[in-house]
């Protein structure tokens, strides 16, 4: 059965009330003429001594052998479970790994093609402003990929016919997939987006 934290927490409630119920007991002795576990309760002439209370005094041996005894069980019980708690956390560590692991991998594998790379942005161009960087490279850009892509005139056709409304571009970046909206418009600078394409090498 899987150990909870709350689980341990009790059980070291439980410890720390059987070590000051072992505590008190050792107190009571102690009132009483400071006999300890072992002192005799007999006095040199075989009589039960009178100076202390023999009842009490044999209560409080007895409970301390019998709450030593609990603490003794508790003490491997809460060991165990602490073991199992750490064991459970390494376990859930090595999977939490393995899993993001898994999906880098997947990730990686589901990157598409890119095959073409932007090597300068405007600072206040269209490109700029859709949150396009340097190096970022194009795997789709409005209607042109990989498949279909010949040359840059390809993406210039795209962007004159869509000047003034938002294509969809997709680049890799820093081993991601990431989607910026880029509206390619008139601006200060020249051109309608702010940025050099080059095609990539393959």
């Amino acid at each position: 059965r899987a150990v909870s934290v709350s689980a341990v927490q009790e059980l070291v409630r439980r410890k720390d009330d059987i070590e000051a119920q072992i505590r008190a007991c050792y107190e009571l002795l102690e009132r009483q003429k400071g006999v300890g576990m072992h002192e005799p309760l007999v006095d040199a002439e075989g009589f039960p001594r009178s100076d202390i209370d023999l009842y009490q005094v044999r209560t409080a041996r007895h409970n301390i052998i019998c709450l030593q005894n609990d603490h003794k069980a508790l003490m491997k019980q809460v060991e165990e479970a602490l073991h199992q708690l750490h064991a459970r956390e390494k376990e859930k560590q090595a999977r939490d790994e393995a899993e993001a692991l898994a999906e880098a991998q997947s990730q990686s594998q589901a990157l598409p093609q890119p095959f073409a790379r932007v090597n300068a942005v405007s600072p206040g161009s269209p490109a700029s402003a859709s949150g396009l960087q340097v190096d970022d490279e194009i795997v789709e850009f409005g209607s042109v990929n990989a498949n279909n892509f010949q040359s840059l005139q390809n993406i210039a056709t795209v962007v004159q016919h869509s000047e003034g409304r938002p294509l969809s571009v997709t680049v890799i970046r820093g081993g991601r997939r990431v989607h910026v909206g880029l509206t390619p418009k008139r601006w200060a600078g020249k051109g309608l987006l702010g940025c050099n394409i080059i095609p990539l090498q393959r």
